[in-house]
């Protein structure tokens, strides 16, 4: 284990947290909000931690593929504890365990919170809170990526942890080029975002914390109602940028390198595209009887599966009201999750077609049991590894949602409390259903539930095997 290459990036995790909290310390001192005292603190302690070591640099140690997993799990629980300081300091979030569940909860792009009325807080609170989601969305690594030199294959090693999605390709030969490709292409459209809310009338403010949720997918909103009393353009211009950040961010990158024609083969892409077309009609058919116009049902219907199948969670209504079909294809919608390669959660786009495609080739041996197939995806032929992995990762799913599930049901919740609660921790989703509904949040929940709730909004995010990996003895041992 190269304990070494562990500290140095840690160490700037942390410099770069430090960093990022100048944000809302700027927005303290324009709101004049004594509260930015708590970020300064926070930040002290971050670069107290991180400066020394960062100090002397990486001296070219490469690591390999279990030094990438293990720096991924740990960056992203540093990145989370040292960000949860200034909820504690100031007070918003008294409780360590509450403040932990928050600010995961944020990174992770999930969203579900444990505050019952967030119009009160500081605006400094509310912009960091937020701001979590955008660091969170792309992942604070693709950044350190396109800054720090590192030699060997260490660049890969660390984006293949962090990055979701059953395989990782890059867009240029190097990584880092690609680290900075894909955080210009997040930029600008989160510039883009911010331009059309603002020519909506909504305030710079919230423009900025709306965003941050939607680039991210994660949903922090800072009004108690969501996105309810914005108005209908706000909500339409937000649908389209969820579905937006939704989508695999390599077709982006064929798009401006003048390759559209290449999307044609991005079977993920159309499949995304198709299952929202079809959830929305669907959806909008069923709840046809609830609002007055067929405008109104289309955009509440439209924001809600973006919201739901990007695992943004953002909520224009409280669609727990909605008739049962409706809220069944929301939960289907919470594991089908976004496209792998884009901020959404869930389990992608891509392993469910490649589970599908699976499942068809074993039909197709039982008729044809001589037959050679070799299975594709978007044109390819898909490796067997690809294949393997999809199926284990699909077996380590279930086997741990099924066990957060019993644990989190130690609270005596009703089942689609429980239920709900435990798959839009996992799939990084925010809402569910019931107890935990649009309206509702998590600060019923024990401190023991919160704990296992946080540690599954962390694996779903960084795809369960690099936060599993850190309770494995052997993977502490040095190599030989």
């Amino acid at each position: 284990m190269n304990r070494a290459a562990i500290r140095f990036i840690l160490g700037w995790i942390l410099n770069v947290e430090a960093a990022m909290m100048l944000l809302p310390i700027v927005v303290a001192v324009l709101y004049g909000e004594s509260e930015g005292w708590t970020f300064v603190a926070a930040a002290a302690c971050c670069l107290a931690i991180g400066i020394p070591c960062v100090v002397g640099g990486l001296r070219g140690n490469a690591f390999h593929s279990r030094e990438g997993l293990v720096i991924v799990a740990l960056s992203w629980l540093v990145l989370s504890i040292m960000g949860a300081v200034p909820f504690v300091l100031s007070g918003a979030i008294p409780s360590p365990v509450d403040a932990l569940f928050e600010t995961v909860s944020g990174f992770t792009t999930t969203g579900a919170s444990i505050l019952t009325e967030v119009e009160s807080l500081p605006r400094c609170i509310l912009f960091w809170r937020s701001f979590t989601h955008w660091i969170g969305g792309m992942g604070v690594l693709v950044f350190i990526l396109s800054i720090v030199p590192m030699s060997g294959g260490s660049h890969m090693h660390l984006m293949k942890a962090e990055s979701p999605g059953p395989s990782v390709s890059k867009l240029t030969p190097k990584v880092q080029s690609t680290a900075k490709i894909l955080y210009e292409i997040y930029l600008v459209l989160t510039v883009v975002q911010v331009v059309l809310l603002l020519l909506g009338k909504m305030p710079l403010f919230d423009a900025l914390t709306t965003t941050f949720g939607t680039a991210g997918t994660g949903g922090f909103g800072i009004k108690n109602d969501s996105m309810a009393s914005y108005s209908p353009y706000l909500q339409n211009v937000t649908t389209v940028f969820m579905i937006l950040f939704g989508i695999n961010f390599n077709a982006y990158f064929l798009i401006l390198m003048k390759r559209a024609k290449q999307l044609r083969y991005a079977e993920e892409v159309w499949g995304y595209l198709a299952i929202i077309g079809v959830s929305i009609a669907a959806i909008a058919w069923n709840i046809r009887h609830l609002y007055g116009t067929l405008e109104e049902t289309l955009r509440h219907a439209a924001f809600q599966v973006a919201t739901i199948i990007t695992t943004t969670g953002y909520s224009t209504t409280d669609f727990d009201q909605w008739p049962e079909f409706s809220r069944t294809i929301l939960v289907i919608l919470m594991f089908i999750g976004a496209c792998a390669g884009s901020t959404g959660g869930g389990l992608k786009v891509s392993r469910v077609l490649i589970l599908c495609k699976t499942i068809r080739q074993e039909f197709h041996y039982f008729l044809h049991p001589r037959e050679v197939r070799v299975l594709r995806m978007e044109g390819r032929p898909l490796e067997g590894d690809t294949v393997r992995s999809v199926n284990v990762y699909l077996v380590t799913y279930v086997l741990m949602f099924t066990a957060s599930v019993l644990l989190v049901s130690l609270d005596n919740k009703d089942l689609i409390t429980t239920f709900t609660a435990v798959a839009t921790t996992f799939n990084n989703v925010g809402p569910g259903l019931a107890g935990v509904g649009p309206l509702q949040n998590f600060s019923h929940f024990s401190d023991f539930s919160k704990i296992i709730m946080t540690f599954d909004m962390l694996a779903g995010r960084l795809e369960l095997f690099p936060v599993l990996l850190i309770f494995f003895p052997r993977t502490w041992k040095r190599f030989s």
